[in-house]
């Protein structure tokens, strides 16, 4: 393992460089379109016809010719004869001759000898308690040509590209490509992914706690953010400060995951025994990243084959490197175009200590008010990679950049929302 730990320290933007440009894509795959709703493509996506794929109606009402009704009006109603009806699904395509309309319902074809659609709205029918009519209907406004006929390709032209190679196909997206004639989509798979939480003193959820314990949370923050990424965690596990078992356990996930991610013992203590038992690991590094909080990290390939993403153990301090390291390189795993979240501006309400000489990532809850986003600290500024009580009301953080130092009142400031 290459050991940064007593040299100087890189950047978050280097140590996210250096992940991104060795983390591997995952093979790809064909799956039904309805199938692939959150996967990544891993190829341009095509129309493969046109949309629409006839003149379609755009209402419901009448195709007639624009001609016959010029001169309709209110007052001036244009009388037509009808020779019958075009649902939608129907192959028919009428005769219409001068004087003549067939009744048509929305999304249906639009026949060839129609050049406009009269809404129903905009006509009287033969009958008193029906507003359609039968055989006869009287047009009380004009319609030009092209009057509500929505045109063959003019929303999209057969072979016209939908989606990119790396575009995250959303329900949007799904629909688009399923309208369009595909079939199957090349998209590659979402990772296996391992937690493993690290350290003696953590307990179960509500068991009896004697001094030096714990309740342990992080297997579950870490299972949490990746299910809201879209990745359900292959294992969840606990394990107390035995590097040789440690060890066994690592070995043994490394070859059934594509990454691993651990909590805690990544320090240059004693009893770390994550870095200690990847020391021997060629391909991993530890390093010294220039943020707060989130600076120790011991990440790489591991000889059986799996990533490892090894994370100091304080809450705030795991979901700030899972959100800063982790989850964009899941994303590139996956094959994503974009694998960082937009930066948007806000404004801080509150003045708060920064940290000179690091990016400080703080837990803030950001509101929406009439002038934009504003953010408020969720933690103490001051004491935040422990803070998991106060981080748990966090929407997003503040980034505040290593050369800027505090942040006062009034001062703008980017933000990461969290919440969808």
């Amino acid at each position: 393992m290459a050991d940064a730990a007593g040299s100087s320290m890189v950047t978050a933007e280097e140590h996210l460089a250096w992940i991104l440009d060795r983390v591997p894509a995952l093979a790809p795959r064909s799956l039904p379109v309805g199938e692939a709703h959150g996967l990544t493509l891993a190829g341009d996506a095509n129309a493969c016809h046109d949309l629409p794929l006839w003149d379609n109606s755009a209402m419901d009402g009448y195709a007639l010719r624009a001609a016959d009704v010029a001169a309709a009006g209110p007052a001036s109603p244009i009388a037509l004869r009808v020779l019958g009806e075009v649902a939608s699904g129907s192959a028919e395509d009428p005769q219409i001759g001068p004087g003549e309309a067939v009744r048509i319902m929305t999304g249906a074809p639009v026949p060839a000898d129609a050049d406009a659609v009269v809404p129903v709205e905009h006509t009287r029918g033969d009958r008193a308690d029906d507003p359609w009519a039968v055989e006869r209907v009287e047009v009380i406004r004009r319609a030009d040509p092209g009057a509500n006929i929505r045109i063959r390709g003019e929303d999209t032209a057969a072979g016209a590209v939908l989606a990119r190679a790396g575009d995250l196909l959303t329900a949007n997206r799904v629909a688009a490509l399923a309208a369009a004639g595909e079939a199957a989509v090349l998209v590659r798979p979402r990772p296996r992914v391992a937690v493993v939480a690290t350290g003696s003193e953590l307990q179960p959820a509500g068991a009896p706690l004697r001094r030096g314990q714990i309740p342990e949370s992080n297997s579950m923050l870490v299972a949490g953010l990746l299910a809201e990424c879209g990745v359900a965690a292959e294992a969840v596990q606990v394990h107390g400060d035995d590097t040789d078992a440690f060890a066994r356990v690592l070995a043994e996930l490394a070859s059934q995951v594509d990454a691993i991610i651990t909590t805690g013992g990544v320090g240059p203590g004693r009893h770390d025994i994550v870095r200690i038992a990847v020391e021997a690991e060629p391909e991993v590094r530890a390093v010294r990243v220039a943020v707060k909080p989130g600076q120790p990290q011991c990440t790489g390939r591991l000889a059986g084959g799996a990533w490892i993403f090894a994370l100091p153990g304080n809450p705030v301090s795991a979901a700030v490197s899972f959100e800063l390291f982790v989850r964009p390189a899941l994303l590139r795993m996956q094959g994503r175009g974009e694998v960082q979240r937009m930066r948007l501006p806000a404004v801080a309400a509150s003045s708060w200590r920064g940290s000179a000489g690091r990016l400080q990532v703080l837990p803030v809850r950001i509101d929406r008010e009439p002038g934009g986003l504003v953010c408020r600290p969720s933690v103490n500024p001051r004491g935040v990679s422990h803070a998991v009580g106060g981080s748990g009301a966090a929407n997003g953080y503040a980034l505040v950049g290593p050369e800027r130092g505090d942040v006062a009142a009034g001062d703008p400031v980017d933000v990461i929302v969290l919440e969808p």
